[in-house]
């Protein structure tokens, strides 16, 4: 399956879209429910990218807990008689705008899930007209004209290089030198309870990303490391230009020599710089650095 394949849901009894555009979760428009779980209730909204776990709710559902899921328009109760291969939770599954189904474990912490399509050649026909071979790249850019072409010119001085806006990032560990790209993805290993990875897009200012543990949004993570040599890469000397979270460092090339990148560790946070020193030769298009 696809990276970074953002699904498209809707309810199988009335056949309205389940999908929030206010709320972001994977910095992705999520899919909304009502929830229940014990003598608790309220809403939660899903990641819809595709293998990511990471939801936000309005109360903590305790993890191997079964939750009762329904629908925010007709509120009819989402979850089947089908039980999941894996724990043995009730299945909840949705329809998918391209053509067949998707379907999760309604137990808390479980990661079984599978997508049933109806017309197997129409659905990958869509899968890359949308996202191309390997899935989603650079985000469409829905600006209008007057966004695009009526921003104020900022002064750049002729020896600065602009990396521009969708531009991939060779990244590279600041300690091992190895690289972090794998798949085309930016691979990082991240610890936050417990050990798992982060894959971000390699593309500047593309923040779709996904994980292979449960992330809080809007929260930051313990420990950022590189996969290969397995040390830290946050950094105490500097913090988060937009939300003073903790950043971490690695190293991305440029035309001519290896610059320091820093991310944010806080989940959803977009902010992203460079070094001082790299700030007076190189800009980022569109960057809050500058």
């Amino acid at each position: 399956m696809y990276e970074f394949v953002a699904l498209s849901l809707k309810c199988r009894f009335c056949g309205e879209s389940l999908m929030d555009k206010k709320v972001l979760v994977d910095n992705e428009p999520s899919i909304k429910l009502n929830v229940v779980q014990g003598d608790k209730k309220g809403s939660i909204h899903l990641s819809a990218i595709y293998g990511s776990y990471n939801y936000t709710s309005d109360f903590e559902i305790p993890k191997g807990e079964v939750a009762t899921f329904s629908c925010p328009h007709c509120n009819k109760v989402m979850n089947s008689e089908a039980e999941c291969l894996s724990c043995g939770g009730e299945m909840v599954p949705f329809y998918l705008d391209m053509g067949g189904k998707v379907s999760i474990c309604a137990r808390s912490g479980c990661k079984n899930h599978h997508v049933e399509f109806e017309d197997l050649s129409l659905a990958l026909r869509k899968l890359y007209q949308e996202y191309g071979f390997r899935g989603r790249k650079f985000p469409k850019d829905e600006r209008t004209p007057e966004e695009k072409y009526n921003k104020p010119e900022k002064k750049v001085d002729e020896d600065e290089e602009i990396i521009e806006t969708g531009t991939f990032l060779q990244s590279y560990c600041p300690h091992c030198r190895k690289s972090l790209i794998e798949n085309d993805m930016l691979k990082l290993k991240i610890i936050n309870g417990e050990e798992g990875y982060l894959l971000l897009s390699p593309y500047l200012n593309s923040f779709t990303s996904k994980s292979t543990i449960f992330l809080p949004e809007d929260k930051a993570v313990s420990d950022i490391k590189c996969f290969h040599c397995n040390k830290s890469l946050v950094i105490i000397e500097k913090t988060c230009g937009k939300c003073n979270s903790p950043i971490a460092k690695i190293n991305v090339s440029a035309s001519t020599k290896l610059i320091d990148f820093f991310i944010c560790t806080k989940k959803g946070c977009k902010w992203h710089g460079l070094s001082e020193d790299d700030l007076y030769s190189i800009k980022l298009e569109e960057s809050d650095e500058w």
